[in-house]
């Protein structure tokens, strides 16, 4: 059986992305991949190469003014040398984010991510899920409670600390890291069989 190798690349300024992103990564790994976590922000030589060498790259960063952060940005803007050379072409991609409104315009950041995933050539993997918390007997603790279908979405308040991310975001958010390593197994045994 294969293993998929998934890599998650995020920026997390307060520290609730870092909470999804790990939630990615256990979700991965609990289906059997191989997962590493990278910090655009601190990105070094060697995780451009993890990144490169992977079956699946999962976009992570906080919504701020409407879209992904500063630093994922800045990120974005050096995957180019990546774009030049197609090294991420027929790779997967999927993306997280949090804010902290409900809506909070998470839905611009995770077509951000589409959007550069689909420049490199990749495929967008989605959530895979039905919204939760969207009738009189469902509840804010539902998987998928804030409704998103692009990829998993967080709200954490303002002026709580990592440890208020809602563990129905949490959830959501292990279920993605699943999804993208199931997904990429799948997609490895159809490039085998070929």
């Amino acid at each position: 059986m294969t293993t998929p190798v998934v890599s998650i690349a995020y920026h997390s300024g307060f520290g609730h992305t870092a909470v999804l992103a790990e939630a990615v990564r256990a979700g991965a790994a609990d289906a059997g991949a191989t997962v590493h976590l990278i910090k655009v922000d601190e990105i070094t030589d060697a995780q451009w190469e993890l990144l490169d060498a992977s079956d699946a790259i999962v976009f992570g960063s906080p919504t701020y003014m409407g879209t992904a952060s500063g630093a994922f940005h800045q990120f974005a803007e050096d995957t180019s040398k990546r774009w030049f050379t197609d090294a991420w072409r027929d790779k997967l991609a999927a993306g997280f984010t949090n804010s902290g409104s409900k809506s909070g315009d998470k839905l611009h950041t995770l077509q951000f991510f589409q959007t550069l995933a689909g420049q490199h050539g990749m495929t967008w993997v989605n959530l895979g899920l039905k919204p939760g918390w969207n009738t009189s007997e469902a509840s804010e603790h539902d998987i998928n409670r804030l409704g998103f279908f692009s990829g998993a979405a967080a709200q954490t308040p303002n002026d709580l600390g990592p440890d208020a991310v809602h563990k129905a975001d949490i959830a959501t958010a292990e279920h993605l890291g699943r999804r993208v390593a199931t997904t990429a197994r799948t997609f490895a045994l159809g490039k085998a069989a070929v």
